[in-house]
């Protein structure tokens, strides 16, 4: 997968959590139809990527089986391909990596950045996928549990910038790689205010960089008692942050109004007086 894959940033990758219990949605979309009807619409609402997710990573969330979650992801991703979009697996097991590259996903959204299950470096290597490495600290029972930094920013692109090395080392091309930082996974307020106000400085790792912001709990953190639903403002106000310091790809939930904003802040930055 070459460099120009990505080479038309933004890129709006819309979530479709095949979950009984995902934080965002409640398990709005967890049969099989319903999911796909949704990914469907993203995709007409404007969305470039969709990213099936069969296990929530939500704080204090409990481990789903393999084939539990091959069972909730594969009937949705043969629905969704042929849609004309990017389609990834939002997974840390390397049997689900299998069968979704399988079933023709061609990028691989890992929160452990292929750490979670010893058989996902060579699964990836295996591939032609794109894949993308998140950070986080502890797993998503423990990550919340008074998560400590001494520099977090510098902690984080460590961490990252070590795994596309390895990734590399692997045989997988940077080119590609792209990279997410992990607001709201083992961390707090403060660590992801902070990435988010250097996120600029990612670039130089030298790969794409993915923000998922959308919807999570440091929005609610700052503007108090707001639930998921009700988070829409604070996630575009997250996400044009994120355009305006070099972000290339955009995990979120609400595609339409993302695209929207998108357009309107990119018509502005071009407009010529």
């Amino acid at each position: 997968m070459a460099v120009s894959f990505f080479d038309k940033a933004p890129y709006i990758m819309g979530v479709v959590n095949v979950t009984p219990d995902s934080f965002s949605d409640g398990g709005v979309f967890y049969d099989p139809d319903r999911a796909i009807a949704h990914g469907l619409q993203l995709a007409e609402d404007g969305a470039d990527i969709l990213d099936i997710g069969g296990e929530s990573t939500r704080p204090n969330a409990a481990p789903v089986t393999p084939q539990e979650e091959i069972d909730r992801v594969l009937p949705v991703i043969e629905g969704l391909n042929g849609c004309g979009k990017i389609i990834s697996i939002d997974t840390r097991n390397a049997a689900t990596m299998r069968a979704a590259l399988k079933a023709g996903v061609t990028m691989i959204n890992d929160v452990t950045a292929l750490q979670g299950d010893a058989d996902s470096l060579a699964v990836a290597a295996k591939s032609n996928a794109a894949i993308c490495l998140m950070h986080m600290q502890g797993d998503p029972r423990t990550m919340q549990n008074s998560p400590r930094y001494g520099d977090v920013v510098a902690e984080v692109k460590e961490f990252l910038a070590g795994r596309i090395g390895v990734c590399e080392v692997a045989g997988i091309e940077r080119s590609r790689l792209v990279i997410d930082p992990g607001i709201g996974f083992g961390k707090t307020l403060g660590h992801n205010l902070a990435l988010l106000s250097h996120i600029n400085s990612f670039d130089e790792l030298g790969v794409p960089v993915l923000l998922g912001l959308s919807r999570k709990s440091f929005i609610s953190a700052i503007f108090p008692d707001t639930p998921p639903t009700e988070r829409l403002p604070g996630s575009l106000a997250g996400a044009l942050w994120g355009l305006q310091q070099g972000a290339s790809i955009f995990r979120v939930h609400d595609v339409a109004a993302t695209r929207q904003a998108f357009a309107v802040f990119e018509a502005i930055s071009a407009a010529e007086y």
